[in-house]
């Protein structure tokens, strides 16, 4: 492997409950890559939370110490929060 890694959303998750297994493969880690979309997927989850504002402080530091492929932070945080607002209405 290069050293180069693109995350999902199940990878972060699971590097934030500390698996151990996540934590080996990205420790020699050159670059970690991280989609808009997928810090957007995890603001919204952190909104639905218990612990909202210490998950939201946690992804905001996690994305600054990685590389975040466009489009930016603040859409995703936008995303992230018309997501949790929409999510119990229904289109037909």
């Amino acid at each position: 492997m290069n050293g180069r890694f693109l995350l999902d959303t199940n990878i972060i998750i699971a590097l934030f409950a500390r698996d151990p297994m996540i934590h080996e493969r990205l420790s020699n880690a050159s670059e970690v890559f991280i989609p808009c979309i997928v810090i957007g997927e995890l603001y919204f989850g952190s909104y639905k939370s218990l612990k909202a504002q210490e998950n939201l402080n946690r992804i905001d530091e996690f994305a600054l110490s990685n590389t975040v492929l466009p489009c930016d932070i603040e859409t995703a945080k936008k995303y992230g929060d018309i997501k949790n607002r929409l999510k119990g209405t229904t289109y037909s």
